[in-house]
């Protein structure tokens, strides 16, 4: 379902966090959400600002939700928790810039992605975002994006499939299914779109095993018998 952002038009927000939307700059504690040596000092931003309460919208710790969420992404930009969540506030509120956010939703992210540009889950994150905004070609670019990092990603596959079945390219949206089928992922939503579209085609079979070589001894020769007597006659 797309959320209509109330606050500020998207246009407009655009422009003001080109304007507003100043680069991450490291400090301590903080840095990247994925590096276990900047996250030595996660635990005292969470302790604090980041609880359970606060990642699922529930209560703030200091102040308000969006400080809270905003504090943890100005010392760890990346945190995928807190980026969701940031989102998930947006939408909520219908607001493209959550009360007590320094920034908008969309600048927390691009100041993640410029950060660690090969973090595939903020990107994912942002995908899911742009998609309820009703920002489909923003989101297709960060998708596709993700799967050239992760290729092997069954999630992301699956969310390019649904993508490609919204704009109608079932070529594109059969590809990403198969391959996100193939690596094991569970949910049958897009197999189904594609079936009512008549655009989904089982996969061939696995070809079957090669029959097992013979066993052999160590020298390579072929297993010994045991010798078989002769019938005595009697």
């Amino acid at each position: 379902m797309k959320h209509p952002i109330l606050a500020c038009t998207l246009a407009a927000c655009s422009s003001m966090a080109a304007a507003e939307c100043p680069p991450y700059v490291k400090h301590t504690p903080g840095g990247d959400y994925t590096s276990a040596e900047d996250r030595e000092g996660l635990s005292v931003i969470e302790k604090f600002h980041f609880s359970r309460g606060v990642e699922t919208l529930t209560q703030g710790m200091t102040g308000s939700l969006g400080a809270d969420i905003s504090y943890t992404l100005e010392h760890f930009p990346n945190h995928h928790r807190a980026l969701a969540s940031m989102a998930k506030l947006g939408l909520r509120l219908k607001s493209a810039q959550p009360v007590g956010a320094r920034y908008t939703v969309s600048c927390y992210f691009e100041r993640a992605i410029a950060f660690a540009p090969q973090d595939v889950t903020a990107r994912m994150v942002f995908g899911n975002y742009l998609l309820a905004t009703g920002q489909d070609a923003m989101a297709l670019e960060q998708l596709d994006a993700a799967s050239r990092l992760a290729p092997e990603q069954a999630t992301i596959q699956y969310n390019l499939g649904l993508m490609y079945v919204k704009k109608k390219e079932y070529e594109k949206a059969s590809a990403h299914a198969q391959k996100a089928y193939a690596l094991g992922f569970p949910l049958p939503g897009l197999k189904n779109k594609l079936k009512a579209a008549g655009k989904w085609k089982e996969p061939p079979p696995p070809p079957a095993p090669a029959p097992a070589p013979a066993a052999v001894d160590a020298a390579g020769a072929e297993p010994a018998v045991p010798p078989v007597e002769k019938p005595s006659g009697e």
